[in-house]
């Protein structure tokens, strides 16, 4: 097998999904509220709608094609979700309804659910002293596709709305064609798993992490990360705006700022760190730089402090991929879908929680202490660095490796 073409579609497939997902940000609002006759504040309520739909269908859908490329292999499942969503960009692109519309959204969620099943297949082709820095390469992918996905977005919306539904829908097929030349399976039929709808359900997946003290102590751990960066999402526009009195375009050149950091310390530096202080350091060396990065954002009382936070905040990336590599040690290779399932079924539960807590908190602390969410955060990640030293500090012997 040729690794590295093969680890290069993974990459283009994440930073693919998560372009197409990031196009649709600043259009698909306008879109809605064209269905809603100009109510504001009903479409807002709708947008809402769609965020939670499209993070159930994650929740439900990420064990399940976890479950089928464990059987299958995680060629299939792969080529199936990028033909799957785009397809399902033509259909959004063309609905003439917002029910219509809102069930583009529904299969979108479903057919994205595949990330887990590329992390999956970089355990499969990659050493286990090398996944931490195949890790943060996809890991830079994502952050790349966030940040280029909504700026793209609102360049192709402002020529016409449905616009960016067409360029996702040609991004993603184009991909599946390239798959389909050079992707080679991963996973060979001695490893594979008999499906089993016990383990692909949700909770059913979950029950893996509790196979041993270890993986559910990490599992947590991500799930503790996971719920903490929900607040960047959750309050961070009405935030600057409220607090620095930022307009759209300081907000846009932050978020530049922010995926320009993350993807220098994801592409270029997780491998050399890792290597030097090991797996289980490098987790808590970043877990404790989040926690002092929101810390910053939550006292910061001018935007230069606020933009001092953000190269602090971007060694947070360190703790994700060193993270990966750990769970994925304590696992057989005919599992690996499974764990990438079920952690992704875990993030989905903090993304359908978090988003509502902390926006509440801001709400609530708007006028005495406005950096109260980013301070949460803050003590989460500091919680979730004291749970990965002490739930690894005696080191078991882990799963054979794939």
């Amino acid at each position: 097998m040729n690794t590295r073409r093969a680890l290069a579609f993974i990459f283009c497939t994440v930073a693919l999904d998560v372009l197409a997902l990031g196009v649709m940000i600043p259009v698909l609002p306008t879109i809605v509220l064209g269905f809603m006759d100009g109510d504001t504040a009903g479409a807002a309520e709708m947008f809402g709608v769609f965020a939670t739909v499209w993070a159930l269908m994650q929740f439900l859908c990420s064990p399940l094609l976890g479950a089928l490329s464990d059987r299958y292999g995680r060629r299939p499942v792969i080529l199936i979700s990028c033909l799957g969503l785009g397809l399902d960009y033509i259909f959004m692109a063309l609905a003439p309804s917002l029910l219509l519309l809102l069930v583009g959204r529904v299969v979108s969620g479903i057919t994205s659910a595949t990330i887990g099943t590329s992390f999956a297949y970089i355990a499969d082709v990659t050493k286990p002293q090398e996944r931490a820095r195949a890790f943060g390469l996809v890991g830079m992918a994502f952050g790349l596709g966030f940040v280029v996905g909504p700026a793209i977005g609102g360049l192709l919306g402002s020529v016409d709305p449905r616009l960016p539904f067409w360029v996702s829908a040609a991004a993603c097929l184009a991909n599946a064609a390239f798959g389909w030349f050079v992707l080679p399976e991963s996973l060979p039929p001695e490893k594979r798993m008999a499906f089993s709808w016990r383990r692909a359900n949700p909770i059913g997946s979950l029950k893996l992490l509790a196979s041993h003290r270890q993986l559910l102590g990490l599992a947590a751990v991500d799930f503790l990360g996971n719920f903490a960066h929900q607040v960047l999402p959750a309050v961070f526009v009405l935030y600057a705006g409220h607090r620095y009195g930022w307009g759209k375009a300081t907000v846009g050149l932050t978020l530049a700022f922010v995926g320009v950091c993350t993807a220098v310390v994801q592409g270029l530096m997780i491998g050399p760190i890792v290597s030097r202080l090991g797996a289980r350091r490098a987790v808590v060396a970043g877990l404790l730089a989040g926690a002092a990065g929101m810390s910053i954002y939550g006292l910061a009382s001018t935007g230069p402090w606020f933009w001092a936070g953000v190269p602090v905040m971007a060694f947070w990336g360190i703790a994700g991929p060193a993270l990966q590599e750990m769970m994925t040690r304590r696992v057989s290779g005919s599992e690996q879908g499974q764990l990438q399932g079920a952690t992704s079924a875990s993030r989905s539960i903090a993304g359908l929680i978090a988003p509502g807590l902390f926006a509440v908190l801001f709400a609530w602390t708007i006028d005495s202490v406005p950096g109260a969410a980013f301070l949460l955060a803050g003590g989460l990640l500091a919680a979730a660095a004291v749970v990965t030293w002490l739930v690894t500090a005696r080191t078991r012997p882990a799963a054979p490796a794939p």
